[in-house]
């Protein structure tokens, strides 16, 4: 996102989370990461698998209690907030694992995301925007959609109700192209129009780099490089993903 076209853009939710430990059990997982995402902008947290960058997310999310550190959106701490306080908050999470309730339509799948039947229309309108196959299959169970299908319909959930700080795992984690494509022309355009910030884990580099505006490795719990998303990037991160 250019300088200009965020001054323009509602600004969205900043994040900002220092020296951040967390773990399970005895263990730790994330040791004292610091990591800031600025109002509109998508901040791609890389790393390989077991590195801690799901617990990261779960620990912003309050389902993996904070041990050190702080974690602020806006400013305000949110350290100890239910996922559901953080909803009314503004933070939005579109999970790695699938959260769809299979037997269920996708319009009542949608619905779970809504406090209220008299915000269902405007907010269902928003998900048919931004994939607006959706539109035509309310009535059909969520189950029944193709893998790629499921994920644009957790995004939907994720995103009708326009926050202001999205986090997003794995999105893009075994889909083809053409829906990879999709997805990223719609968290662009979601950031270009609304301002909205994003923090997204991802294993898929090349996904990554084509939507992040920054990058950050997370080498055994710990931040291990970052930078700006540009084209000299991708063989800059490689050498940390490939050792």
């Amino acid at each position: 996102m250019t300088e200009a076209a965020r001054k323009l853009a509602p600004q969205g939710g900043e994040l900002e989370l220092r020296d951040v430990a967390s773990g399970y059990g005895a263990i730790t997982v994330v040791k004292g990461v610091s990591l800031r995402v600025r109002p509109g902008e998508i901040v791609a947290l890389l790393g390989k698998n077991g590195m801690g960058k799901t617990t990261t997310l779960k620990t912003i999310l309050g389902m993996v209690p904070l041990r050190g550190g702080s974690i602020a959106v806006d400013g305000v701490s949110v350290a100890g907030l239910t996922p559901t306080k953080l909803a009314s908050l503004g933070v939005g999470y579109a999970p790695q694992e699938q959260p769809l309730f299979q037997d269920m339509t996708i319009r009542d799948n949608l619905r779970l995301a809504v406090a209220s039947d008299r915000r269902l229309p405007a907010a269902l309108d928003a998900g048919f925007g931004y994939f607006p196959f959706l539109k035509d299959r309310l009535a059909q169970r969520a189950g029944t959609l193709s893998g790629g299908e499921q994920k644009m319909l957790i995004l939907a959930r994720a995103l009708m109700l326009k926050p202001r700080l999205l986090l997003i795992d794995e999105i893009s984690e075994g889909l083809q192209p053409s829906v990879i494509d999709r997805i990223a022309s719609v968290l662009l355009s979601e950031r270009d129009a609304g301002g909205a910030s994003i923090l997204i884990v991802e294993q898929n580099l090349d996904f990554a780099l084509r939507v992040a505006d920054r990058w950050a490795v997370l080498k055994l719990g710990e931040i291990d490089d970052e930078g700006p998303a540009e084209p000299q990037a991708r063989d800059r991160v490689l050498r940390h993903l490939s050792v």
